[in-house]
Order: structure tokens, then C-alpha cells, then sequence
């Protein structure tokens, strides 16, 4: 349940960032997202950060930076030259991400049937992208690193939170990434110059940020909570599944809003599904 609700949280979460872009810069985007994301968790939940002990404050920091902070500019100006739906898809990338820095930096084990599912999702994964190449090929996908980057980044996350902050509460990570976040993150805000924009009179301005703030609740917010408790009673290599889902999610959306969706994709998706299936076969 937790890994179908954060896929439809995440999966959305793509076309909200196209839409907070109409109005803001990828700059603003980030910086206006861990904000209000912080202002969220603070009012429902500052007072678990007592629990976190000294020694996992490092810790805490890390996963701020790699798992929240630095994706939230990366996909923002990914955004910007690649549709939402192939950005998500470039995510599905993470599994396997999480899976070789487990076992190179974490010395997390994994079984027969997760690698296995890593690989087919994996293949899926290219079939998606192969494909949305062909039906989108005046797309600048340079831009693809920095959503791959940001997979390194969530691969780093997950096995933190998996290995050093397992019996930390769900509810403390998160706002303790958002304690260490809240100030770097308005000093981005200010020099993107967003308190120069036209807050008051401009429609696309307040649309976007509109948009952002259910990005920032929903995507941001809640999501990390309920990612942290998936890492903390699966696996690594399961929780980062969820990045297998999502691009369904993101493709169908992105059909709404006019984007390019073919057969292939579709048939691409199923094998997706089939790889999450086989990490979790034996549980």
C-alpha cells in the first residue's frame, strides 16, 4: 500500500513541476518547494526531531542534501527541455542505482529475485526511454544526466536511511532534513530573485506557485514520511521500486496534457510492473 500511494503521489508529482515552471524558474521551483515542504512538516511534526541523537545528525544532513535537496533543482532544470513523462521514466533508473551502491558502499546483501526484477525493470525502463526518443526527437536530452545524477543521489538516500538511520522515526528524518534544508534554501530563494516577480499581478506567477505548494505538501511533505517508513520495513532495493511505478503514472498524465504516449510504452510499462512484482516475490 505504502509503495502504490507514494507511485501516485510521485507519479504526479512530474506534471506538477511542468506546471510550476509556466510561471517560476527552475531556481525558485526548488528553493520554493523544500520551503513550503518545511513549513508542512514543522506544523505537524518539529518536536520528533528530539529523538535524533548527535552522532545522527550527519547522517540526517546527508540525506537532506543527496535525497531532497539537490534532486528538487536537477529535476526542476531537467524540466525544462524533457517532458514530464520521460523525466520520470529517466527515474526509473534508481533501482538500480541503490542496488550497486548497496553492495559497493553499504554492504547491503540482496537476493536472487531482486537483482533479477532490477534488471527486467531496468529493461523496461529502456524500452520506455528507446521509445519516447523516437516520438520525441527534438528534445534535448543532455538534460537526461541531471535526472540521472539525482538517481545517484535517492540510490545514496535510501541505503543511509536503511543502514544509519533505521531506528530514527520516519516522522524525525524528515523533519530533520528540513531543519538543516530551510536555510540554504532561502538563501537560493533570494537570489533567484523571486520577491522581484510579480506576486500579486501576474496569473502565471500564482498559478505556479499553486501548483508548487501541492508539489511541496504532497510530493515533498507527505511522501517523505512514507517513504522513510517504507525504507525502514522493506528493503533498499523494494522501496526504490517505487520509481518503477511512477512513470506509468507520469505517462498518463503527460497524455493528458498533449504529450506523445505509444503502444511500445505501454507494453514497456507492463515489463516495468513484472520487475517490481519479482523483487518482492518472496516476501
Amino acid at each position: 500500500m505504502y509503495l502504490i500511494v507514494l507511485s501516485l503521489i510521485w507519479g504526479s508529482s512530474f506534471i506538477l513541476i511542468k506546471k510550476s515552471l509556466i510561471g517560476l524558474s527552475p531556481l525558485q521551483l526548488g528553493a520554493l518547494r523544500t520551503v513550503f515542504a518545511a513549513i508542512f512538516l514543522f506544523s505537524i511534526g518539529i518536536k520528533s526531531i528530539k529523538t535524533i541523537q548527535g552522532n545522527e545528525w550527519k547522517w540526517v544532513a546527508i540525506s537532506a542534501f543527496v535525497g531532497t535537496f539537490i534532486p528538487a533543482f536537477l529535476f526542476a532544470f531537467a524540466e525544462t527541455e524533457i517532458d514530464s513523462g520521460i523525466t520520470s521514466i529517466l527515474n526509473s533508473l534508481t533501482p538500480l542505482i541503490t542496488f550497486a551502491l548497496g553492495i559497493l558502499l553499504f554492504a547491503i546483501r540482496f537476493n536472487k529475485n531482486q537483482l533479477i526484477g532490477v534488471i527486467i525493470g531496468l529493461v523496461g525502463s529502456i524500452g520506455l526511454i528507446w521509445e519516447g526518443s523516437i516520438i520525441n526527437p527534438d528534445q534535448n536530452y543532455g538534460y537526461a544526466f541531471l535526472v540521472i545524477i539525482a538517481t545517484f543521489g535517492y540510490g545514496i538516500n535510501v541505503n543511509i536511511i536503511k543502514r544509519h538511520l533505521q531506528h530514527v522515526s520516519p516522522m524525525a528524518i524528515a523533519n530533520g532534513n528540513f531543519v538543516v534544508l530551510i536555510i540554504p534554501a532561502l538563501i537560493v530563494l533570494f537570489a533567484s530573485d523571486f520577491f522581484t516577480t510579480s506576486l500579486f499581478t501576474d496569473l502565471d506567477v500564482q498559478t505556479s506557485i499553486a501548483y508548487m505548494a501541492l508539489l511541496a505538501i504532497l510530493g515533498t511533505g507527505i511522501a517523505k514520511i512514507m517513504f522513510n517508513k517504507l525504507i525502514q520495513i522493506s528493503t533498499p532495493v523494494f522501496a526504490s521500486s517505487v520509481t518503477y511505478i511512477m512513470p506509468i503514472i507520469a505517462l498518463f498524465w503527460g497524455l493528458w496534457d498533449g504529450e506523445k504516449f505509444s503502444l511500445y510504452q505501454l507494453l514497456a510499462s507492463v515489463v516495468i510492473i513484472f520487475g517490481v512484482y519479482l523483487t518482492n516475490k518472496n516476501r
